[in-house]
């Protein structure tokens, strides 16, 4: 296989387990993406409340009726407007020829370029393309990033191909592409998904180099790529740690903390985290480090519970160790993933596949915020359900909106050709340390060498493109949120739909604004 591909279970857009610190990411690769792959197929071949893009449509509808827009502008909100299904031959490292299928959705085309990530997944189809890029629009709009929404698959299960193979089928879908002018930094912006990884995104970028007739921006036509490839210190991290600031932001709000019942803060809560791939490890991380309290986590082969608390680097160490969650010393093992989610505890952060929580399974489900950390991890019969027996849903469309947020700096920073902070961060540097000394001179009173290596430890630096992707996503989330909310409170509706509300209006605007062409 060659490197190990994209952690497994994990948000649309992110980047893969090679560049990812977590330990547990870089492990049975195979075994996952094998039970993955199963579980995406039997969702999708059984699933009784209707197609992934039917549902999205369905949630879009709801949240329409509470604006004011023309029916038929709604009709071009909602419509995908372009979907590219492409087969082409691919020469096997044993000389066979297969033909491979593969799609590319552009939702809208309300800001451009459109963007969304690419997977490599047996199951990838016309209506999950299309669904997923319909997702990427209004969470593109909900975080005020400037893109419509897309998404791309290729019909494979990558663990049966070499490397040399993944590469030949990157390179000619990438070519196939920009042939119908589907990629390019104002057209489309592709990304990693599910199955792909920073290794793919730097082949599409090689390869997009070559064709093109715009080189000098041609970094700026895929994003997920290594940091020496163009890509963004902070990407790594970023849907986990922008999942992390929407659970912080929502248990701020003290009324709606009283309605569930529990004390405000993330402090004190117990968590269960289903998928420890790039987007679970994370959130779990930064919500351990808040004082929110693990104690439940599942992964492909189970989960593992333990009412008093688990250590996530211990359970990693353990994985890593044992090649498995299961047995952790003083936890229970859950045979299934799935029901893991069904056990007890404040908050649930679904960051696996979607449909994990569906009408079959939604009475189990114990806890008070579900934290939707994966696309669609919450069918929409089940988020009714959940809303009427008082349960609060972070939704995927404003949650996971992370990634794409980083996404969108790495994209301007390919474009303007300089990494963020490059100029500034010295000057910023010197700048504090003047007016720590402006503050001596004023008190009257020098600060002794202790003192001052202390301060300028703290206070006089320049921020560093980590620093700066940073706050930039914590800006966005913490906005976005309360955008939301109050978008929710205003109309008397759950979070999701005041998601979408707010999607709805703001591409509706854009629209209004651009007008109808011809």
């Amino acid at each position: 296989m060659g490197p190990i591909g994209a952690a497994f279970g994990i948000s649309t857009d992110l980047i893969s387990a090679t560049d990812n610190p977590c330990p547990t990411c870089r492990i049975l690769y195979l075994v996952r993406i094998e039970t993955a792959s199963s579980n995406m197929s039997s969702q999708n071949s059984h699933s009784s409340e209707g197609s992934f893009f039917a549902q999205v449509n369905f949630m879009f509808d709801r949240a329409a009726a509470y604006t004011n827009h023309p029916k038929g502008l709604l009709s071009q909100i909602k419509n995908c407007n372009s979907v590219y299904h492409v087969s082409f031959p691919l020469v096997r490292d044993n000389g066979d020829i297969q033909v491979v299928s593969a799609y590319r959705a552009e939702h809208s085309h309300h800001m451009q370029p459109t963007k969304g990530g690419i997977r490599y997944a047996p199951t990838v189809n016309a209506d999950e393309v299309m669904a997923l890029a319909a997702l990427m629009t209004y969470k593109c709009a909900v975080v005020d990033v400037p893109f419509g929404g897309a998404k791309g698959g290729v019909t494979i299960d990558r663990r049966l191909y070499s490397e040399a193979e993944l590469e030949r089928v990157t390179r000619r879908f990438t070519f196939e592409l920009a042939k119908k002018n589907f990629i390019g930094p104002g057209v489309d912006v592709p990304a990693p998904d599910y199955g792909t990884s920073a290794r793919e995104m730097t082949w599409i970028l090689d390869t997009y180099t070559t064709v093109t007739d715009n080189p000098l921006d041609a970094l700026a036509s895929v994003t997920g790529k290594p940091v020496g490839q163009g890509g963004v210190r902070g990407r790594v991290e970023a849907t986990g740690k922008g999942v992390y600031f929407g659970i912080r932001e929502a248990c701020d709000i003290e009324e709606d903390m009283k309605k569930l019942s529990l004390n405000k803060g993330v402090e004190g809560k117990t968590v269960i985290i289903q998928g420890l791939g790039n987007v679970g490890y994370h959130a779990a991380l930064f919500l351990e480090q808040a004082g929110a309290r693990l104690v439940g986590l599942a992964e492909y082969e189970g989960g593992i519970y333990n009412a008093d608390g688990l250590k996530l680097e211990d359970v990693v160490r353990h994985r890593r160790e044992t090649g498995s969650i299961l047995n952790f010393p003083g936890a229970n093992n859950v045979a299934d993933t799935v029901k893991t989610l069904e056990l007890a505890c404040d908050i649930l952060v679904p960051a696996a596949l979607e449909a994990q929580i569906r009408m079959d399974n939604v009475d189990c489900i114990q806890a008070r915020i579900i934290a939707e950390a994966a696309n669609g991890p919450v069918t929409a019969a089940a988020a009714d359900s959940l809303r009427d027996r008082g349960v609060m849903v972070i939704p995927d469309t404003y949650l996971n909106a992370g990634g794409v947020t980083v996404s969108y700096f790495e994209w301007l920073r390919n474009l303007s050709h300089v990494r963020h902070g490059r100029m500034s961060r010295r000057f910023e540097a010197r700048n504090a340390s003047r007016i720590l000394q402006a503050v001596q001179n004023l008190v009257g009173q020098s600060f002794n060498k202790e003192q001052l290596q202390s301060i300028e430890a703290d206070l006089a630096f320049g921020a560093s493109e980590a620093d700066l992707v940073a706050s930039g996503l914590e800006d966005t989330m913490v906005g976005a949120y309360h955008e939301i909310h109050e978008k929710a409170r205003y109309h008397a509706v759950d979070l999701r739909t005041g998601a979408f509300i707010s999607a709805i209006e703001k591409i509706a605007l854009g629209y209004e604004r651009l007008g109808i062409f011809p």
